[in-house]
């Protein structure tokens, strides 16, 4: 059950740029900075002069480099803030372990979130949600879903099948911007789908396709859009050679 609070309505969410594709989420309000998936530290150091904000926690989904790069340089500026991270991850740094079904308040900031396991991309994958927004990682896409490094098919699909019965409203923030790519390949499996043509032409001239939704998801996204396991594998098989 995700409850719904107050603060985390009235928080903004805007994107850091960084590397080619990838995405820092920032969520703050007038004082204080939570990233989630921080690959580097210097574009957040830089939104951090720009807004006059303190970094108060970090959110990581997943254990990739792309993902934790810019995590010790800032513990090491901010060595008081909290970072959450999946249970299971190895990683050389401290954080509060979550995992599925947890709740967990980030206090400085009273902003809430709750936690799915998201296997697949990798084994530890987690996303972190509230009753408005999904901060999913490399697990799902817009148009599109994570590579396996480390899950099974199965894996993946019943990862997926979680993220589609999250309200429809729900916003999806995912780490990288791959929108365009994406749709490409789900007019090559979903010939007959307009609704993707759509999504293209809504999408070509756009240097920022984030957020989806999870409405834009269900209609145009072929792995949603998969009907059982088997046409999900293939269609993820066709993606990994696109």
């Amino acid at each position: 059950m995700i409850i719904e609070h107050s603060s985390n309505l009235i928080a903004k969410i805007e994107p850091i740029r960084a590397f080619q594709d990838n995405y820092i989420w920032a969520i703050s309000n007038k004082q204080l900075l939570v990233v989630v998936d921080p690959v580097e530290a210097k574009p957040v150091f830089d939104f951090i002069k720009a807004e006059q904000v303190t970094l108060c926690a970090i959110m990581i989904t997943h254990k990739h480099h792309d993902h934790i790069g810019g995590v010790k340089e800032l513990l090491h500026t901010f060595p008081d803030i909290q970072i959450f991270a999946p249970k299971n991850s190895n990683l050389d740094f401290p954080f509060t372990a979550v995992k599925d079904g947890d709740s967990f308040l980030i206090k400085r900031i009273n902003l809430h979130y709750s936690v799915l396991e998201t296997p697949g991309h990798t084994l530890d994958h987690i996303v972190y949600l509230d009753e408005k927004n999904l901060f999913c990682g490399d697990t799902l896409f817009a148009c599109g879903c994570g590579r396996l490094f480390e899950g099974t098919y199965e894996q993946m699909y019943s990862s997926l099948k979680k993220l589609k019965r999250l309200h429809p409203a729900t916003k999806v923030f995912c780490a990288h911007e791959y929108t365009l790519n994406n749709i490409k390949f789900a007019m090559t499996v979903c010939k007959n789908n307009k609704l993707i043509h759509e999504r293209y032409e809504a999408c070509k001239d756009l240097s920022l396709t984030l957020p989806s939704s999870i409405e834009d998801e269900l209609k145009t996204n072929p792995f949603f859009l998969a009907q059982d396991v088997d046409q999900f594998k293939e269609y993820r098989l066709k993606k990994d050679a696109f």
